[in-house]
């Protein structure tokens, strides 16, 4: 499916590979007719796709589709970027109006493209990694195909959030990927999703269960139905949420991910949005009459004997909060910040870290900087549906200006506008009403958790 928008060109639906349950995508050619009308992937709705409703493509297995957008089909050699979803490595779909790379493009004289992979127990269960390896097959198809849509095969970033950001980050640990991107952006990535081949064992087995199948040959029979409903099923496995995510010690992901990452040379950028729990906790009905004991609680399980200490350091940092909402900043800095700081300082290539923080209007400003909230200002699409619902009606132009333009020059030139993360400085870029570089923002919270 192909229409022209304004100067530039969508490719919509575009087939780049094949795949039979739990085994490895085989490569299709782009011939000018393998579009198909998109799909996603098997899944049940997530926390954004909820709050956001909307009419999502339909579910099917063949869901390996990649969409281009291009200022033009010629021999202009533009950077190409990639776009991985996010979605905790169970839902999402590259078809999301709010993944529409045309802003981008006109933006910036860049190919844009976003991509579906494998997801769940489809796509992660065990150490399969069919959705990392996905990812592979279509930045293949990236390799074989953009210089036919005008972009440039030898510079290719690769881009996403959350589940997309971490996602990512595998990527430099995979083999299979070695030459297929040369830099990348982390979005809020879940790095604490991330799992070992031992975990993934014992998450397959009790999937296996709820299936009521005695091994992965019989799951392969299973309707997808059944197999959603088993992957629902699935106990939270902790705060990482490891039931279904990159594996490594396998075949396919053979070293450590961070430590492969730590030490790949392709550029990275990595940051998070200020308030990226909000957007989970806020509608918690559980969470509507917790007091400073529920307070004392949390941050005890989490700083000991430096329990006092923390939560005097939060309350100042964050001093017109509920209970609730700082135990929300504590949780950020615990699944995102404090991981994506470590990943920045223990990387010896260029690294460069950010902090988003644009606090949406919407529902009376409950939500902050949360979660999500930095996507439609990267794609510069602040106008799609469901942004105005989710970031309130005047969500801020200039910042979007400024992070989709920090994205473009890093996709062009390898290196954003701002100088890179180290363990003395700690530079960290501010994209919000006020931007600029700080040197080690909230310094203390940071040495707490360290």
């Amino acid at each position: 499916m192909e229409r022209t928008v304004s100067d530039s060109e969508e490719h919509i639906g575009i087939a780049y590979a094949t795949a039979e349950r739990f085994e490895q995508p085989v490569d299709i050619a782009y011939n000018g007719s393998s579009t198909q009308s998109p799909v996603r992937a098997p899944q049940v709705a997530g926390a954004l796709d909820q709050m956001l409703g909307g009419n999502p493509p339909s579910m099917d297995e063949d869901c390996l589709q990649l969409n281009v957008f291009t200022p033009a089909r010629d021999n202009g050699s533009r950077p190409v970027l990639v776009w991985i979803h996010g979605g905790a490595f169970t839902n999402g779909t590259a078809h999301m109006p709010w993944y529409d790379g045309t802003a981008l493009v006109e933006r910036g004289n860049v190919v844009v493209v976003s991509i579906n992979y494998r997801l769940g127990a489809l796509g992660y269960l065990g150490d399969t990694n069919c959705g990392t390896l996905d990812k592979v097959s279509a930045l293949r198809w990236v390799q074989r195909h953009i210089a036919d849509f005008g972009g440039n095969p030898d510079n290719v970033t690769v881009f996403g959030e959350s589940a997309g950001g971490a996602g990512i980050i595998a990527l430099y640990a995979t083999p299979a990927a070695d030459g297929l991107f040369h830099r990348a952006w982390a979005m809020s990535p879940s790095i604490l999703q991330l799992r070992t081949s031992e975990q993934a064992a014992e998450y397959q087995q009790t999937f296996l269960d709820l299936l009521g199948a005695d091994s992965l040959a019989a799951a392969k029979a299973a309707s997808v139905d059944d197999i959603l409903d088993a992957q629902n099923r699935m106990p939270l496995s902790g705060a990482g949420l490891k039931n279904f995510s990159p594996t490594e010690g396998c075949s396919s992901i053979p070293e450590s991910i961070l430590g492969a990452a730590a030490t790949d040379l392709r550029p990275l950028v990595i940051g998070t949005t200020r308030d990226e729990m909000l957007l989970f906790t806020t509608f918690d009905p559980s969470r509507s009459g917790w007091t400073d004991a529920e307070v004392d609680r949390q941050f005890s399980k989490r700083f000991g004997a430096t329990c006092n200490e923390a939560v005097s350091e939060y309350r100042r940092l964050r001093p017109d909060t509920n209970a609730s909402q700082l135990i929300s900043a504590m949780q950020t800095d615990e699944m995102f910040r404090v991981p994506a700081q470590q990943l920045a300082s223990d990387r010896s290539a260029p690294t460069w870290m950010y902090l988003f923080d644009v606090p949406s209007t919407a529902f009376g400003g409950v939500l902050g900087s949360c979660h999500g909230s930095d996507i439609p200002y990267m794609f510069d699409n602040l106008a799609q549906p469901g942004v105005s619902r989710f970031l309130g009606d005047d969500p801020a132009q200039n910042v979007s200006e400024q992070f989709s333009e920090a994205l473009i020059e890093f996709a062009r030139s390898g290196e954003p506008d701002w100088r890179p993360y180290d363990r003395e400085q700690r530079n960290t870029q501010i994209f919000g009403t006020d931007p600029g570089v700080v040197g080690d923002p909230e310094a203390t919270i940071r040495l707490l958790w360290h």
